[in-house]
């Protein structure tokens, strides 16, 4: 248990799940007061200790169930079928997860292994509809042990072996399946099964059993690689860094989800501490009358000075963002938390570029997000003024020429790109007039700094006319930036 336990904070310190000495010492002890074989029990004790925030969760369960992984079923009579835990359940052997009259041991395992696919198909969609989680076991064990063929030896994360365990099992068909209303289970009135409103509610309960259910399945997969390589092997094939370690020109489509899973929390966290920040980091000015007040209780020595609460004025905040193909991902996610964080700024203005440049702070107060936004900006065509490959020094003059003049010394000028200019013009000089009459200019670049001003990155040549120009490949580095504006 402590070899599982020492191994499941190192993973989860490799892959970014800070876990302090103090933490590790605490889920040691913890141990001396839990039913160790209660997994379930052991799983959440431990997990509300190494884990601090929600999103860090779903790494927790993931590492967890690699270094804690369920006993395999043990042989034994048909008679002891109600005792035994089913197919590889998650509780474990004898756990609160095997405990229970629905015949999922030995004996029901061994009846199961008789049926065909269309058989066990008809069982599933049956288990299914009644929510039968031990029976959802048990079958996602039998389709690995069909389906998935597993190859011993083999260093791979098994995501292979998970397409084609569904992939016998379809899905998508057995939500349609679900859907149709002449397969509902008996139950509701005709009417009632028609309205549209309860249509949608068991379409959405059946699509979570079968998320369920494709999480079983991963849970055997993950379990038969243990057994044959080892948690730490396994471990290390189906590492994945942590949703705010995912960098923003190499994401996925399912890592942008979660990212803007993380992102919606984080801005209301960035939101208090920059309010805190603007309000116990300044000091106001002497108030006298109170300093004298407080000085008669020293004999008319003013040993503490008493000063007026500061009323510190909120910068003004100019977003230029590059939105051409290579960078969009990054510019979208940045647009969405500076506009997120509006009610720290007195105003915020959102420009996009690619080779001309065009405001869009009224598309950001229309659209309800800003995956609504980017499609209105597409669109209308904004940030292209002639054949749409990047030119950032037409882009930079042109926002010098027309909105220059709104610049101002409480105005903070934040540019979002990697300065790749495709060998045009940089034109530093627009730059630097912006520089000459803003309070502060900061260029967040989402490249690596070892890719900087190589080709065509003209980083180098802008680098002078800012204050600070950050490497910002990530939403830690980009809450990171965020936390040190003032």
């Amino acid at each position: 248990m402590l070899a599982a336990l020492e191994g499941m904070i190192a993973e989860l310190r490799q892959i970014g799940v800070p876990v302090s000495i103090a933490e590790r010492i605490d889920a040691v002890q913890s141990l001396r007061h839990l039913p160790v074989d209660d997994r379930a029990t052991v799983k959440a004790a431990l997990r509300s200790i190494l884990v601090k925030t929600h999103d860090h969760e779903l790494a927790f369960d993931s590492v967890f169930d690699l270094y804690f992984t369920a006993q395999p079923p043990q042989a034994s009579s048909p008679a002891s079928g109600n005792s035994q835990a089913g197919p590889a359940a998650p509780g474990g052997a004898g756990g609160p997860d095997g405990q229970n009259g629905h015949g999922a041991g030995s004996g029901s395992g061994q009846r199961l292994g008789a049926l065909d696919d269309a058989a066990l198909t008809e069982l599933l969609l049956a288990a299914l509809r009644e929510g039968n989680e031990v029976m959802l076991r048990a079958i996602a064990s039998l389709f690995v042990d069909r389906h998935a063929g597993i190859e011993p030896g083999r260093p791979v994360a098994g995501t292979y072996y998970v397409f084609r365990t569904l992939r016998a099992g379809d899905p998508d068909r057995l939500l349609a399946r679900l859907a149709e209303p002449g397969e509902q289970a008996p139950g509701p009135a005709p009417e009632q099964a028609t309205d549209p409103l309860r249509r949608r509610l068991e379409v959405e309960g059946y699509e979570a059993q079968l998320e369920k259910f494709r999480q079983m399945v991963e849970a055997q997969v993950r379990q038969r690689l243990v057994d044959d390589r080892g948690a730490a092997a396994v471990a290390r094939t189906l590492r994945r860094p942590l949703p705010e370690d995912v960098d923003f020109l190499t994401s996925s489509r399912d890592q942008i989800a979660d990212m803007r899973a993380v992102l919606d929390p984080l801005t209301r966290r960035l939101a208090t501490r920059l309010a805190a920040k603007r309000r116990h980091h300044r000091r106001g000015a002497l108030d006298f009358r109170r300093t004298v007040r407080r000085s008669l209780s020293t004999g008319g020595v003013p040993v503490r000075p008493a000063f007026r609460k500061p009323h510190p004025a909120k910068p003004e905040l100019f977003v230029l963002a590059d939105i051409s193909g290579s960078v969009s991902t990054f510019a979208a996610f940045t647009l969405q938390l500076m506009y997120a964080l509006r009610s720290q700024f007195s105003r915020v203005r959102s420009f996009v570029f690619v080779d001309g440049v065009d405001e869009v702070t009224d598309v950001l107060q229309r659209s309800p997000d800003v995956v609504e936004a980017a499609r209105h900006i597409n669109a209308a065509g904004s940030g292209v003024w002639l054949d749409g490959r990047s030119d950032y020094g037409h882009a930079l003059s042109g926002f010098w020429d027309t909105w220059g003049g709104e610049v101002r010394r409480r105005t903070t000028v934040i540019i979002l790109g990697d300065a790749r200019t495709n060998y045009h013009d940089p034109r530093e000089g627009a730059l630097k007039s912006v520089a000459q009459q803003a309070r502060h200019v900061f260029w967040l670049n989402p490249e690596p700094a070892s890719a900087w001003n190589s080709g065509d990155s003209v980083i180098a040549r802008y680098r002078p006319f800012c204050d600070a120009v950050y490497e910002c490949r990530n939403i830690r580095q980009l809450r990171a930036f965020v936390e040190d504006l003032d």
